[in-house]
């Protein structure tokens, strides 16, 4: 038989005071003396009274709670789903998570965090249309990110796909790499901005800008990487870390050794990229700082009158074991 939860008249007859006084003490209101508060405290500590959270709740006309969709498919999505808790908590905010999968569309994952009465929506990679987007914004604040095309009605909080890819290219071609080889993301979020910034950025060293279809799982890498072997580069840039995990195998299948043969460069920097095992380097987009401005705007424009604004990240190189410098032959 379980034990019954202790209430507030438990913790007042242990601490001898009146349950209006515990009350205030919970509450952090005024109206008890230090020594009281913690008389009371700590008779609710040996108790293992907790304030019932949902009754609160119940009690306030706010949630005070943030709706999180994210991809499950994604790793890099669950690291910014970890660092979008923590920011919430530092500013006395819950959050509430609904996962987007291959049975679960994201209009049903966006509905259910709406019946639980969230206040505001964070959408990382949010695939919807601007008109489905904006019809959300026009009921609560919506953050998109890891987006930005998303109109003016939603905030977003996103790194520059163009700068990552800037990045990327300079660092190969620091390390005299001419033949690189994107795979790119095909139609997810981001493929075709990293994909035209690639052919941009080549294009204006002089290089060849060779682009293989890819996607963003390790398969796509896999499968990418095979028709590139029929004509191997010296570098290729993979749409992200997954994709990167596809074609290094392939490439190790193939006889190829990495860097010596052959540099993979990521995109994410997500915990795939730092295995020991794997050690992947890649351009990093910070899912700590995206995830806490993204927590950030929300609240803002819940307390606040701030307009939608769209906050772009600058991406960095994070250097590992799977560059090095183009082959001599």
């Amino acid at each position: 038989m379980s034990q019954k939860r202790p209430t507030l008249i438990d913790v007042a007859e242990k601490a001898g005071v009146s349950r209006a006084l515990v009350s205030i003490v919970m509450r952090d209101a005024p109206g008890a003396s230090q020594a009281t508060r913690l008389k009371v405290r700590e008779a609710a500590r040996q108790l293992g009274y907790r304030p019932d959270s949902r009754a609160k709740l119940l009690r306030s006309s706010r949630t005070k709670l943030l709706g999180l969709s994210f991809t499950t498919a994604q790793a890099f999505h669950a690291e910014i789903v970890d660092a979008a808790y923590a920011r919430a908590t530092e500013r006395g905010y819950g959050i509430a998570l609904s996962a987007v999968a291959a049975a679960r569309p994201e209009p049903q994952a966006v509905e259910s965090l709406l019946d639980l009465g969230c206040e505001a929506l964070i959408m990382v990679s949010p695939t919807l249309g601007q008109q489905e987007l904006a019809g959300y914004a026009a009921r609560l604040p919506v953050v998109s990110v890891l987006r930005d095309d998303v109109g003016d009605a939603l905030d977003s909080v996103s790194s520059s796909d163009h700068e990552g890819i800037r990045i990327a290219v300079e660092h190969l071609a620091s390390l005299g790499h001419r033949r690189i080889v994107h795979v790119d993301g095909a139609d997810a979020v981001s493929g075709p901005q990293r994909r035209e910034a690639f052919v941009a950025e080549m294009g204006r060293r002089g290089l060849e800008a060779r682009v293989v279809q890819g996607g963003p799982t390790e398969e796509d890498g896999l499968r990418a990487a095979r028709l590139i072997l029929e004509n191997p580069p010296t570098a290729i840039m993979a749409f992200n870390d997954r994709c990167a995990l596809g074609v290094l195998e392939s490439l190790r299948a193939g006889g190829l050794r990495v860097p010596h043969d052959v540099s993979v460069l990521g995109y994410d920097d997500s915990q795939f990229a730092r295995l020991s095992y794997v050690m992947l380097s890649s351009i990093s987009q910070d899912a700590q700082l995206l995830a806490s401005a993204a927590v950030d705007r929300a609240i803002d424009r819940l307390e606040g009158t701030t307009p939608a604004a769209h906050l772009v990240r600058t991406p960095h190189l994070v250097l590992r074991n799977t560059t090095g410098p183009a082959p001599s032959h």
